[in-house]
Parts: C-alpha cells; structure tokens; sequence
C-alpha cells in the first residue's frame, strides 16, 4: 500500500489545550490559549513537521501526544483509538506505542547512570524480560544507532553529543514504538553533527516504519526531513501541507517571512524578507480577528475584525489568511 494511501496511524482534531492563570490578588485570572483548535494526521513511515516561533504551542502539541497532559478539548487517535479519552490505568500500551527524543542530550540522560541502564530502563518498567534478554535487546539497539556495545557500563560524560544524542534515540526506540516525538533533537548540536543524526533517524524511520512528529524552529533541517509541514503561530496552524508545496507554493505571509529568515547559501534561492513589526503578542492577551495582524505587512481591515479559517488549498496545501490567492502569484 502506498503510504500515502495508508489510514492515519495518529490524527488529532480540533485540539485545543487552555490554562487558567492567575494576574495577581486584585485581578481576576485569565485564561491561555496554548493550543487552540489545531488537526493534523500522520501516517506510518511519515514525518510531520511542526515548526513556528517560541511561544507558538509546539511544544504544549507534543505534550498532548505523548500524553503528559490531557487536551481542554479535541480528540487524539492512535491506530482508531481516542488516547485522549483513556483512563490511567489503560494509558501504558499507548504509551509504549509514543516515545519522545528531547531537545537536550546534556540534560535528558542521567548522569549518574550508565548508559546501559539508561536504554534498558523502559524494558524494565514495561517489559517482562529476564536480566540477560534486556541486555541483548540494548546492545542490538546500540548497534543500530551507531554505539558500540562494549560501552554498556560507560557514563554519559564520556560520549560527545551527537553520541549522547544516538543514546536518547536509542532509549525512545527500545520498545519499538510506532510513533516518536522529535522535540528540536539536533539543535543542541553542531551542524556537523546534525546531519549524521538527522540521516540516522531517516535510516532507523525506513527500517522500523516509524511515524515521526518533528518540531523544530530551523527550516533548513524541516526541508530535509519532513513530509508534511504544519506552520504554527499564536496556538494555531495558520499553514499546513506537503514539505514541497509549503517551501514552495506558499500563501501565507507568516511562513513567507519564517523561510526567508532562514540561511541560503545560493542566491537564487534567498528570498525577499519580510519585516516582521514588533515581538509576538501575549497569549493572555491575543489581537481581535487574525492573530497575526499585529506583525504582517499585508494586514487589511477584515485581517482585523475577522478571524481567517483553514481552508485549502490547491495540492493539498491548506491556508489560514484572508488575502492567500492574491499574494500567491506575489509570493510564486
């Protein structure tokens, strides 16, 4: 079956997270809208790519996947089940199924603890493995992510990172997941070593048949390793489809300005920059009608007043803008 034919293995919608906060004695409490209506699906062998500025609710979307907190509203469903809905105690094989890679491979290991028994901790707690089973199923991974396993009793002080990186990947993949949060997982690297563990995660995504949810701020790394594409801002997707219509059928102005801040060393592909006017607005406190009118330089009255719906697109692409087909042919 052709992947993109395949049923969804994961697929959110209208997933909104809200938390109530308090302004202080005198006031009274507000409410953030940290995600805020937000559907998206992936399938197996397939990367979705979240990208957006801080603050944009990527990393509130990857709590709710991996099920440390439970959306306001909305539904989440893993291979047809609702994982949303699920009670405590018939959370674990979905959580199995949702492993996590994080940002920082300094602070995501232990360093107290071997690196054998750091990859082996998921087996223990979920697996009912003997000790010497365990040990096996570590060093067949090591191997696969490029670790030797003769290293099994060495701490994660020794390793650089990009290999502490391969042990984090490692720990996420020991259950042999279905899906795996990428949370910003190379840029704590140097880009010499990006590249290796961006192909490393390619190459184990073919072997394994993984689904992977990639956030990220760098869009040179998304156009390399992404799918699907789904731009945030403000706890909302304002732009959504295939990586090549994303990069290069574009209608919004807010991805517009997001791909031209980014590097090119060919000229021809660097792009007229949009000057974005003032910081991102406070979520306690988010403008009337296009959430970011505040800061686009092709913002109109009704980009004021009334809030632009996801609509799509040709190809696939879906736009949340009130002027996406007239710049279109500007942005082309």
């Amino acid at each position: 079956m052709n992947t993109a034919d395949a049923p969804p293995l994961l697929q959110g919608d209208d997933l909104s997270r809200y938390y109530r906060v308090s302004r202080g004695i005198f006031k009274s409490g507000a409410t953030v809208r940290a995600l805020d209506g937000v559907s998206f699906s992936v399938r197996a062998r397939q990367t979705l790519a979240v990208v957006g500025e801080s603050g944009c609710g990527k990393s509130t979307l990857a709590r709710l996947i991996t099920m440390i907190e439970p959306p306001t509203s909305g539904t989440l469903h893993l291979d047809g089940t609702n994982i949303a809905a699920l009670t405590k105690s018939q959370r674990p094989p979905a959580r199995r199924a949702i492993q996590m890679i994080f940002q920082n491979p300094f602070g995501s290991l232990n360093p107290r603890k071997k690196i054998g028994t750091i990859i082996a901790e998921p087996l223990v707690i979920n697996a009912q493995l003997s000790k010497p089973e365990r040990d096996d199923r570590v060093a067949w991974m090591m191997t696969k992510v490029g670790l030797r396993p003769d290293h099994y009793d060495r701490y994660p002080h020794m390793f650089s990172g990009g290999q502490r990186q391969r042990i984090a990947i490692a720990r996420a993949l020991i259950l042999q997941p279905k899906l795996v949060v990428c949370d910003e997982p190379v840029s704590a690297l140097d880009v010499s070593i990006q590249a290796q563990v961006l192909n490393l995660l390619l190459e184990l995504q073919d072997e394994f048949g993984l689904a992977y949810i990639f956030i990220s701020h760098d869009l040179s790394v998304v156009r390399h390793i992404a799918d699907e594409v789904m731009v945030m801002y403000l706890g909302r997707a304002v732009e959504q489809g295939p990586r090549n219509q994303v990069f290069s059928a574009h209608r919004h102005p807010y991805t517009r300005a997001l791909l031209a801040s980014t590097p090119h060393l060919d000229p021809a592909a660097r792009r007229q920059r949009i000057a974005l006017k003032g910081e991102l607005p406070s979520p306690l406190n988010p403008p009337s009608g296009c959430a970011f009118h505040t800061r686009c330089p092709y913002a109109i009255d009704i980009c004021r007043q009334q809030r632009p719906q996801l609509v799509d697109k040709q190809d696939r692409l879906a736009v949340a803008c009130h002027r996406a087909d007239e710049l279109a042919a500007e942005f082309s």
